[in-house]
């Protein structure tokens, strides 16, 4: 009788974001775990970030705001490198955060005001060139209502939906389907009050008293499915998060809260299963539950 083996191919992850140190911020020390792991993990980044603003007054000076688009650039090599993933950009234009009543129109040719299938065509052909088992991105609101955060929402669901099909966006590549949809719920209300009760205890001063007493008690529109124990990789994250100088300020709200306490109050970063064509039960601990049991098969020599 022939002996049988399972083979299995490398798992991948794809984390498609707005802006460079959104990767950092959101999902940042599970993509470390993975990669730690042996996973495969590329980060897409639709824009440069070019109408961000300088948020680290350190950083606050005019040769950098000069040549801002280019600091950005060299901030997400460095932070990739910490990550330890792959990173690709879209080339899209950041639309920046329109502020005033009424908003004022978008920029001319920026991300969010691409037709949906300009802006998917290239995420569309990342995908099927990396072929991920898993995908993650924003929820329908962008996590919040930035333009270029909610147009990664509609382009990611979009290639997910489409990079499978043989007849959608034709000469991107061959055909492939990830297995699952995440969305991130990174900044949630039951995470603030953890982290603010492990610094009460242990004799510290939140900075989330006021914004919890401003906290809007409502039901979540997504419920946390998804928590991906990851907390050995978060002093990694913090780095990734400070590699991001002109976002970041390190004596910012980001760092105010201890990471030993932060293992402690809530070891976890959070998803919503929005999308799964393989079977998993929920609650679930990993991004690729269900996807093991169908990338196995049966090898004869």
């Amino acid at each position: 009788m022939s002996e049988t083996t399972t083979c299995r191919e490398p798992l991948r992850l794809m984390a498609v974001h707005a802006h460079p140190d959104d990767e950092s911020s959101k999902g940042a020390a599970t993509m470390a775990r993975y990669a730690a792991e042996g996973v495969e993990v590329l980060v897409v980044t639709c824009t440069g970030g070019e109408r961000g603003d300088i948020l680290n007054p350190a950083m606050d000076r005019p040769e950098i705001k000069a040549d801002l688009p280019a600091v950005r650039m060299e901030e997400m090599a460095e932070a990739r490198r910490i990550l330890g993933v792959e990173q690709q950009w879209l080339g899209f234009v950041d639309s920046g955060l329109p502020e005033g009543d009424p908003l004022p129109p978008l920029p001319e040719g920026c991300f969010g005001l691409q037709p949906l299938e300009v802006a998917s065509e290239p995420l569309v052909r990342a995908v099927r060139e990396f072929r991920p088992h898993v995908v993650l991105t924003y929820d329908d609101n962008g996590g919040y209502p930035h333009p270029d955060h909610i147009m990664t929402h509609r382009v990611s669901v979009e290639a997910f939906e489409a990079a499978g099909d043989p007849d959608r966006y034709p000469g991107t590549g061959a055909p492939w389907q990830p297995l699952k949809l995440y969305y991130h719920m990174t900044f949630h209300h039951d995470r603030f009050i953890a982290e603010h009760k492990a610094m009460i205890d242990a004799g510290l001063e939140s900075p989330y008293a006021e914004m919890l007493q401003r906290w809007e008690d409502r039901p979540m529109k997504w419920e946390i499915t998804t928590k991906v124990p990851c907390a050995d990789y978060f002093e990694v994250r913090d780095r990734a998060l400070i590699a991001h100088a002109t976002q970041i300020d390190p004596n910012g709200p980001f760092f105010a809260c201890p990471t030993d306490l932060k293992r402690k109050a809530w070891p976890t970063e959070d998803y919503h299963l929005a999308r799964s064509l393989v079977d998993t039960e929920l609650p679930e601990d990993d991004l690729f539950a269900g996807v093991h049991e169908v990338q196995e098969k049966v090898c004869l020599p």
